[in-house]
Order: structure tokens, then C-alpha cells, then sequence
């Protein structure tokens, strides 16, 4: 399919505005623990965020890290009728702006010294409705990020760049 200036939507699908930016990390050290914010983790290949529960199972399949796109926290809050929304009350592990997070999935990119590939949406679950009250749930629904696994392993820290791996 032939597009405005000879593009295809391939490549219209592999283009990005800016990259994006790690703004906040959380670990969940156990099932149904409180998050745990942090400045900088380590992302171990084929597992997760080390320190993180969910990277101790031997099978963690397709959901090793979880993201949520900064922008959509006032539109959950309004949602909510919340005056703001705290990235720990969400149960994701990586708060990232300025860039889809939809647009990643089944794409490669880079965080810090890590690799990455989104694996797909991350649809909210019952805790929604303990952390934001009744319609916490839907209020998340379309807003709750991607999964990833985790290509590369290696440190991303807050403030590093989210880098589609074939964008220029």
C-alpha cells in the first residue's frame, strides 16, 4: 500500500516523532507487595527486572516488564475522578513519556544498556479496583501500557532514553 510521498504504512509504522523517556521504575519484590520505587534496576535477559518477583519464575513468557505511558496518568486520575494518579498505584514496573507505547508492539527497542521487544497490551487486572476504587478497572482499560520481554539484559536508570531499534 502506497502512501503520501511514496511511503508504505510499514514505514510510516517505523517512524517516531522523539524517543521516549524513562521517567520511573518500580519493583514488585513480592505478590501483592507494595511497589518499590527506584532510580536505576537491572534487566536480566529472558527473565525481568532482577529484584522484580515476577523474574524469579522459570517460566515469565511474554510479560517480563510491564510499561505505562506517562501521558495517560491525568486521563486515568480524570477517569477516576482522582486529582492524580501515582505510577505505584498501577502495579507496572517502567513510567515512560513522549513516545506510543502501543507502536511497540512486536518492535525492538532500547532502554539504557538493555534490550527490549513489546509483546503486547497490558490489560488491568482486580488490583485497579483496591488501588483506584470502584471503576478503577475500566478507568485503566486502553491506558494500561505494554509487556515486554527483555532481549539484552543490562542497567536502565531514570531519565535514560526509550530508542525504537530502527529509528534512524
Amino acid at each position: 500500500m502506497a502512501l503520501k510521498n511514496n511511503q508504505t504504512l510499514a514505514e510510516l509504522q517505523a517512524t517516531w516523532i522523539r524517543n521516549g523517556r524513562l521517567e520511573w521504575i518500580g519493583l514488585r519484590p513480592a505478590h501483592r507487595r507494595d511497589i518499590i520505587g527506584t532510580e536505576q534496576a537491572t534487566l536480566i535477559a529472558g527473565k525481568g527486572i532482577l529484584s522484580d518477583h515476577y523474574a524469579e519464575h522459570t517460566d515469565t513468557g511474554q510479560r517480563q516488564v510491564t510499561l505505562i505511558q506517562a501521558e495517560h496518568l491525568p486521563v486515568i486520575a480524570e477517569l477516576c475522578g482522582c486529582d492524580a494518579i501515582r505510577p505505584a498505584q498501577l502495579r507496572r514496573n517502567l513510567l515512560v513519556s513522549g513516545i506510543n507505547l502501543l507502536t511497540l508492539k512486536d518492535m525492538v527497542f532500547r532502554l539504557g544498556e538493555a534490550l527490549l521487544e513489546g509483546t503486547g497490551e497490558c490489560h488491568p487486572c482486580l488490583w485497579m479496583e483496591e488501588n483506584l476504587g470502584p471503576g478503577g478497572y475500566n478507568a485503566v482499560r486502553g491506558h494500561g501500557g505494554i509487556t515486554a520481554r527483555v532481549i539484552q539484559g543490562g542497567k536502565i536508570t531514570v531519565g535514560d532514553l526509550l530508542i525504537p531499534e530502527n529509528n534512524g
